[in-house]
């Protein structure tokens, strides 16, 4: 397939690249860093260098590929690690998730797109009865800055799944660990994935056309991951 991959030099975006390439997929790969078209190049992939907020540069840009799909693995976390702007960090990643979607939906939709697959989180549900599977209630009034994160998640998962015409499929990700995230091995008490498993749950979910939500974790007390194993036959141990 034609798959229109958001995200693409990201800790999920780099080993969706691997996986998408071997398996004799045609990527084309955003980035709002021209510096990084040399980089995709040499993994076998088209650069796309578009910033998403540009809504009518990002349509016509998609209208001229026409892909069959679009990955969005976008988020905006460079904040994250750098001291006192954990707070500025979050928002920024909400606002590219309440603010950006919209424009990636309303790009995949004027190019004919029929599948989108996009990243969510799997540890925003409302506290309850564990372990929680994907009809649990994300935690909407949280307050502070978890209540800023699971905003930008909620609407992006509304977006997304009312797309019209559109198989839509959203991927509640574990914590990561792994190449790329700052941690090689899971943390204790949390809800892990690695980012190479990340990856592969999306081209699952791309070559089986899955519509709806599905959590993608290691195997844990907290959260469900039965659907996915059943209905894509993913697992923990596969890697890029």
């Amino acid at each position: 397939m034609n798959v229109f991959l958001a995200g693409s030099t990201g800790v999920v975006g780099r080993p969706s690249i691997r996986i998408l390439v071997q398996r004799g997929h045609r990527v084309f790969a955003m980035t709002r860093n021209a510096d990084l078209q040399q980089e995709l190049w040499e993994a076998g992939v088209i650069p796309v260098v578009q910033d998403v907020f540009d809504a009518d540069g990002l349509t016509r840009k998609m209208r001229a590929i026409r892909p069959d799909a679009v990955i969005h693995q976008l988020t905006d976390l460079a904040l994250l690690h750098e001291p006192g702007h954990m707070q500025e960090a979050l928002e920024r990643n909400a606002r590219l998730r309440r603010d950006g979607t919209p424009s990636l939906a309303a790009a995949a939709v004027a190019a004919g797109v029929r599948q989108i697959i996009a990243q969510s989180i799997a540890w925003f549900y409302r506290p309850g009865a564990e372990p929680y599977a994907e009809d649990a209630p994300l935690h909407v009034d949280a307050a502070g800055p978890l209540g800023v994160s699971v905003e930008g998640v909620a609407t992006l998962e509304r977006i997304v799944l009312e797309v019209p015409g559109v198989r839509a499929c959203v991927l509640r990700y574990g914590q990561f660990y792994g190449p790329g995230t700052g941690r090689d091995e899971p943390v204790s008490n949390a809800v892990p994935v690695h980012v190479e498993a990340a990856a592969w749950a999306a081209v699952l979910a791309l070559e089986h056309q899955a519509v709806g939500v599905y959590n993608v974790a290691d195997a844990n007390a907290r959260v469900s991951t039965e659907k996915i194993r059943r209905e894509l036959g993913w697992n923990e141990r596969l890697r890029a």
